[in-house]
């Protein structure tokens, strides 16, 4: 049987409305169906809130500069939800690559939709 999963390029995911490379690059993707609120990202990272009305949390902004790379790297760091694989992804839009949370250490994009 084939495998019919296509594989999702980061470099794609929100281009369309996005703002130059060099003013914002790194990105978010976030599997927000995938979210269990554990309210963890929105502890360690001002770009994150929880919302009340979904009981999931939201990202301010998905494109952001280097004086915010640390707190949302952290922000996919401390996501428990996948069995603590995360469901915040922040990419560098300079290289493709995902930063965090990164489980296999090879860049790939940790989606699973």
């Amino acid at each position: 049987m084939a495998d019919d999963a296509q594989t999702i390029d980061p470099s794609e995911i929100g281009e369309t409305d996005a703002p130059p490379v060099d003013e914002a690059p790194y990105k978010l993707v976030f599997e927000a169906n995938k979210c269990i609120a554990a309210g963890k990202c929105a502890e360690v990272s001002t770009n994150w809130e929880m919302e009340l009305s979904t009981g999931i949390a939201k990202p301010n902004t998905y494109f952001f500069g280097e004086e915010d790379l640390d707190h949302n790297v952290r922000a996919a760091e401390v996501c428990p939800a996948k069995k603590d694989r995360g469901v915040i992804h922040v990419i560098d839009r300079r290289t493709n690559k995902e930063i965090a949370p990164d489980p296999e250490g090879d860049g790939t994009l940790s989606v699973d939709w």
